[in-house]
């Protein structure tokens, strides 16, 4: 392996510089695709919240729906049941949803990996309660594999401690939307938060 395909690693983070362009996809939000240039693929995503239904799945689903019309989108023990009609209206193909409900945490990541690793699902969201590093870096490793969104929801708490993740972001709820801080992401960012407009799904 050479230096070019070295650089190429989803998994290696340059010091300066943000991802190339081929592998983020755009987040729907036009304020949001310029602070983080959009959703890095192949990659683990963490959006970190002590608050639900504020907005954190709308937040995603312009991107969802876009992925949907070629591949799988897959939700693994979210905290609500999700609520079809609005997947539906937001554009998501419904025939392409899934939507997973393991037995204990162990699970959960197993099948959050597996997804990932399968080479036909665009994102793969889950509610961990507590992954180790063990697990973060091979959830990382299968959004590579399968060139996959891995979206993980994790309490705020969770930005103390190192992760392998190539982008968090901090979600706190604001008037009519969300306030949107940028905690980790590739080649640097700007320290000011930003307010998208986005309500939760009900």
């Amino acid at each position: 392996m050479n230096l070019q395909d070295v650089l190429q690693r989803q998994d290696i983070w340059r010091g300066s510089g943000a991802a190339a362009a081929t592998h983020l996809l755009p987040t729907g939000h036009a304020a949001l695709d310029t602070a983080i240039g959009g959703w890095p693929r192949g990659a683990l995503i963490e959006l970190l919240s002590d608050h639900s239904g504020i907005g954190e799945i709308n937040l995603l689903l312009p991107t969802l729906a876009a992925l949907s019309r070629e591949r799988h989108i897959v939700f693994v023990a979210p905290p609500h049941i999700p609520y079809a009609p609005a997947l539906a209206a937001a554009g998501v193909d419904l025939a392409r949803f899934l939507w997973l409900r393991p037995a204990s945490e162990a699970d959960a990541l197993w099948a959050m990996e597996q997804s990932l690793r399968s080479g036909v699902c665009g994102a793969v969201l889950g509610w961990p309660a507590r992954p180790d590093q063990h697990a973060l870096r091979r959830l990382q490793l299968a959004a590579e594999t399968g060139d996959a969104l891995a979206i993980l929801y994790r309490p705020r708490r969770a930005a103390d401690a190192a992760s392998p993740a190539a982008l968090r972001l901090e979600l706190e709820p604001a008037a009519n939307g969300l306030r949107v801080h940028t905690r980790k992401r590739r080649g640097g960012w700007n320290g000011a938060p930003l307010l998208i407009a986005c309500t939760g799904l009900q």
